[in-house]
């Protein structure tokens, strides 16, 4: 018997909430309730919007911003995997490697702006250093427990019937694992947006970073609120995107019940 639909099964609900945010936010701007001059109303944000796309201002600061991110995010996810594989399954890699990343881990992404200045200047190798390393870390932790939480069972299945190695870690460890690999690569991606974003409005002259700053110094409330909000809907695109491709390439995946 086929199960009746219930409100929360229809994807228009989630609309709900944003819609009646902006008819709200648009009354109360309209009525004086605040200064519109300093936080804009939805109607002055889109007209913002539609200029900056006009111009064609808008589509290159998110070209800029999207190019840095996937290169950073290519170089952190990827360092992640790799480190995060030989960690989870080498114990002496593990044990001689975590003292080292417990120290790094808990530096926050904004700690190493000054440092990767001092290094590299202000061109695009610092910015994508910062997007790698928010990156790597999410990727790193999420691969070397994945591995670690495979069912040993397996394991010992495969060893009694003297399985290669390479088979172990082809056929039963990583897809084992590919879970919460995906899980970092999620966390990571949501990692390397913020970090292009913050060292985009602390030294950059390009980006969505460069456009809420100097929008800030402007003093134009409406272009600065079309990046803050262009900056969520991406990142929103991005994270459902990981998810679409999560359920395409693990179909197994039973804690998924969306």
């Amino acid at each position: 018997m086929k199960r009746k639909k219930r409100l929360s099964d229809y994807w228009w609900v989630c609309l709900w909430v944003p819609c009646l945010f902006i008819l709200f936010w648009q009354y109360a701007g309209s009525a004086g309730a605040f200064n519109t001059r300093v936080l804009p109303t939805p109607g002055i944000i889109f007209d913002s919007f539609v200029k900056l796309i006009q111009d064609g201002v808008l589509q290159k600061h998110i070209a800029i911003s999207l190019q840095r991110v996937i290169q950073g995010y290519i170089y952190g996810s990827l360092a992640g995997i790799l480190v995060g594989a030989l960690m989870g399954v080498s114990p002496l890699i593990h044990r001689s490697l975590s003292f080292f990343t417990g120290i790094l881990r808990p530096i926050p992404i904004i700690a190493w702006f000054p440092v990767t200045i001092m290094l590299f200047g202000i061109d695009e190798t610092s910015k994508i250093l910062i997007i790698a390393i928010g990156a790597f870390w999410p990727v790193l932790i999420n691969v070397i427990d994945g591995i670690h939480n495979v069912d040993k069972k397996y394991i010992e299945v495969a060893e009694v019937f003297m399985k290669p190695k390479h088979t172990i870690l082809g056929k039963i460890i990583f897809p084992g694992a590919a879970v919460s690999i995906f899980t970092g690569l999620k966390v990571g991606i949501g990692n390397a947006w913020v970090s292009v974003i913050s060292a985009e409005l602390l030294a950059s002259s390009s980006g969505l970073g460069y456009l809420i700053s100097s929008s800030r110094e402007l003093a134009k409330p409406g272009s600065m609120m079309v990046g803050v909000f262009i900056i969520g809907i991406i990142g929103w695109a991005i994270n459902t995107l990981l998810e679409f491709l999560m359920k395409f390439i693990l179909p197994w995946n039973v804690n998924d019940k969306r």
